[in-house]
């Protein structure tokens, strides 16, 4: 049974992440579901809090690779983005300004 709910973040109907997962091979996109249904299960392995309420996944494998989310109440987790460690402070900033229009419109 799932501890949390996992969505996506939309900006004009798109999902940042959905955009993301989708550039990656299709065995890398696999690990990347693996890791998130662990997430679901409650199992947050190598989370780092950032700021401004986002906290990045790092996933053991290819170049870095980091998912950015937010928690939203106790139960949901709200996906930001994606991305690698070469962009790392780019999607970080992208996610902070995400994760505050989320906010804003809930």
């Amino acid at each position: 049974m799932s501890m949390f709910e996992i969505r996506e973040y939309a900006e004009n109907g798109r999902s940042p992440f959905a955009d993301w997962q989708d550039g990656l091979d299709p065995v890398t996109a696999a690990r990347v579901d693996t890791c998130l249904r662990r997430l679901e299960l409650g199992n947050f392995g190598a989370a780092k809090r950032l700021r401004g309420g986002v906290s990045e996944l790092r996933l053991d494998f290819g170049p870095g690779y980091r998912v950015y989310y937010g928690l939203d109440g106790k139960t949901i987790v709200i996906l930001l983005g994606g991305g690698d460690k070469r962009r790392q402070r780019a999607d970080i900033e992208a996610s902070v300004r995400r994760w505050a229009n989320y906010l804003k419109g809930r």
